[in-house]
């Protein structure tokens, strides 16, 4: 079984088309699959269109989010509502190409467990102010990251399903989940795809969402490198800060002992006591989070790995 995820929000000209070329994907492959699609609040009429399609195809279930709540929360839950082993997530506006899906689950095969799609050329004829900011925002998600990807906001992706398990979404976290699940220890793939001009509809992405992109690539990297051992993070950054706090507590000493700086006519002492009590704060805030994780993972019974693999000889 197969599941494909589409999130779609106002696309009412689009969605039934999608479907049908998803169905004829599939009909050429013949495997089994559903389609969930999940309604983002939609304003346009695109829901009736959704009921029409679900009352003609068994195997097509929809979901009615009561407002809009982005598509993170879309695709959440359409995964939750899935059965397949193997997830497709595409984008309801139909630049994505499902005639691409194939090579997706080809690469799955060969062993990898994510798969991601990469629109190459898709800014080649778009203006400076839209071009520059996704490639530096996808820039900066690979080097942070680890993950090398040139696209991390393509919605065509094919994921197994034990990768995605125990990752939980918000904000703009679903062109992260690559990430997540690199640092659960998944093989990540990149290919390139068709891209599709925009024919209905307007396109829902702007230049404010790079800022935001950014923001959740911080809290993303502190997740998936920190989590276990916040007092790594917390601890260093205090260490750091005390030091500098010894440092410029000795510079103002040194400078009043030659007699070239009063301590009054340095800022020295005041970046030494300021640093100083940063230093300790962070340290102790670390010392909490390190508590606090405990506490999460022994009272909801969690494990801080995750196993690929059990192999038994009985």
């Amino acid at each position: 079984m197969i599941s494909v995820v589409i999130p779609t929000y106002n696309e009412r000209e689009n969605i039934k088309p999608l479907v049908e070329e998803i169905e004829g994907v599939f009909a050429a492959l013949r495997k089994d699959f559903e389609i969930i699609i999940v309604d983002d609040g939609s304003l346009d009429g695109t829901a009736d269109k959704i009921r029409e399609l679900v009352s003609e195809r068994p195997n097509v279930t929809a979901l009615f989010f009561s407002r809009n709540f982005g598509q993170s929360a879309a695709f959440a839950a359409g995964l939750s509502e899935s059965r397949g082993e193997i997830v497709v997530t595409i984008d309801g506006d139909l630049e994505n190409d499902p005639s691409d899906i194939p090579r997706l689950l080809s690469m799955l095969e060969q062993g990898f467990d994510v798969v991601s799609g990469w629109r190459k050329g898709r800014w080649d004829n778009q203006s400076l102010r839209r071009k520059i900011p996704s490639r530096v925002a996808n820039w900066l998600i690979s080097r942070i990251s680890g993950v090398q990807l040139n696209d991390f906001g393509c919605m065509l992706k094919a994921y197994k399903r034990n990768s995605l398990d125990g990752i939980i979404l918000y904000g703009e976290m679903h062109r992260f989940i690559p990430i997540y699940a690199y640092a659960g220890g998944a093989k990540i793939a990149e290919i390139q795809v068709n891209h599709r001009g925009r024919t209905y509809g307007k396109s829902k992405y702007g230049i404010g969402r790079t800022f935001k992109v950014v923001l959740d690539l911080l809290f993303v990297k502190f997740l998936t490198r920190y989590m276990n051992r916040p007092i790594h993070f917390f601890g260093g950054l205090g260490l750091l800060a005390f030091g500098l706090g010894v440092l410029a507590a000795f510079a103002a000493v040194a400078l009043r002992v030659l007699e070239i700086r009063t301590f009054v006519s340095t800022p020295l002492p005041v970046f030494s006591a300021m640093f100083l009590i940063v230093g300790v704060q962070l340290m102790v805030m670390g010392i909490l989070a390190e508590i606090v994780m405990r506490t999460y993972y022994e009272s909801q019974k969690k494990t801080s790995y995750k196993i690929r693999e059990r192999i038994t000889s009985l």
